[in-house]
């Protein structure tokens, strides 16, 4: 990336961004907040300039052996990452401290936020339900919708993200259950095609390279 503007970027810190010329468009916001756990970058433009933005960037990174992937690739990435995505993880209906994202949640005088008070007693009082990693013990690929279940087959939670992870060669997941049962070495059973396969809670994130 640097070789396409004049600007220095390769000392930004993470979640950073910088207002630039880039590919010889001007303009141009470049963030240190690429989401798949290796330190990459996002390009903002304004859509006539994406093809010629595109090409450029493809061509300073055939020294690199640079590779285009799509949606998928980056979903498989920040999972194993254990970063939630909005509408799978986190949405309108959950909360920050159900999430485990009590540490951007800042409860200081001077900063005031919509549901402030309901999310401090959260914080207090403690929740029903947490946002946990797991993998499976037995065999099967957890998805987005299927439902966690205890012993008798009664739904208790749900999965919110799940993939057979390309770099450690086994499914994970993410989703929501009972705090009891949110502890790390806790056994969770995933519901898959009618079977109840086990699973374990692990800590966040899946992949430690």
């Amino acid at each position: 990336m640097q070789k396409l503007t004049d600007t220095t970027i390769t000392d930004m810190e993470y979640y950073t961004f910088k207002k630039l010329t880039f590919a010889g468009v001007k303009d141009i916001i470049l963030s240190t907040t690429g989401y798949t756990g290796s330190g990459g970058c996002e390009i903002y433009m304004a859509n006539e300039d994406g093809e010629k933005i595109y090409q450029a960037v493809m061509e300073a990174g055939k020294e690199f052996g640079i590779k285009s992937i799509g949606l998928g690739a980056r979903d498989t990435l920040r999972l194993e990452m254990g970063f939630c995505l909005y509408g799978n993880d986190i949405n309108d209906a959950t909360s920050p401290i159900e999430a485990g994202l009590g540490w951007i949640t800042k409860f200081t005088d001077e900063k005031n936020f919509i549901n402030k008070a309901a999310l401090l007693e959260q914080k207090l009082k403690g929740v029903a339900h947490k946002l946990v990693g797991f993998e499976m013990i037995e065999m099967g690929i957890p998805r987005h919708g299927y439902p966690v279940v205890d012993a008798s087959g009664n739904t208790i939670g749900e999965v919110t993200s799940g993939t057979m992870a390309p770099s450690l060669k086994r499914p994970v997941g993410m989703g929501y259950v009972p705090t009891e049962l949110s502890k790390e070495g806790c056994e969770i059973l995933v519901k898959i095609r009618d079977k109840s396969i086990k699973g374990k809670v692990v800590k966040f994130p899946f992949y430690k390279g």
